[in-house]
């Protein structure tokens, strides 16, 4: 199922927050996002949430009818002036708007938006067992960049991270 039309990707703001935090925990369980292992919060999370800027480093929510569903955020690469044109960028969906589109929608816009951000590279961290985050940004041309074997164990098992790339033309 395809997202709403009234979808609407946003800045966000500090009204948001919230739930910018809870829909990052929601994906910690599943151990197929996120390295974390237990629930943060927004106080943990604020120098994180108050360095995104607009203009440079933005977080952008995706809000349907009802609630924020989801967040897509552009994040300095490896903090050395010289990436300056490249961004790491993450997704998260909230389970329950998941597989309606809106990551699709969330990617489209940071892939358009890239070059009046200054942004020639976008890469991304994915846990190679996340078969679906892997396959949304294939789809987007993405290619593997770089491949760390067994660096993360989550609940005793060592998992693989894939690193993914795509030059904005």
């Amino acid at each position: 199922m395809e997202a709403s039309t009234t979808a609407i990707i946003r800045d966000a703001t500090e009204s948001d927050w919230s739930r910018i935090v809870a829909v990052y925990n929601a994906a910690i369980p599943s151990r197929m996002a996120t390295a974390d292992l237990e629930p943060v919060s927004v106080e943990s999370r604020r120098a994180w949430l108050t360095g995104r800027s607009p203009l440079h480093n933005p977080l952008w929510v995706i809000e349907t009818e009802t609630a924020v569903a989801g967040w897509l955020s552009f994040q300095p690469f490896y903090g050395r002036p010289a990436y300056r044109a490249t961004a790491e960028i993450s997704i998260y969906i909230a389970p329950e708007h998941q597989r309606r589109g809106l990551g699709k929608k969330l990617l489209t816009q940071a892939i358009v938006q890239s070059p009046a951000l200054g942004i020639k590279n976008l890469v991304c961290f994915i846990f190679a067992h996340n078969y679906p985050s892997m396959q949304l940004f294939e789809k987007f041309g993405f290619q593997r960049w770089g491949y760390l074997p067994l660096v993360a164990e989550l609940d005793g098992t060592e998992r693989d991270l894939a690193i993914l790339g795509l030059r904005i033309q």
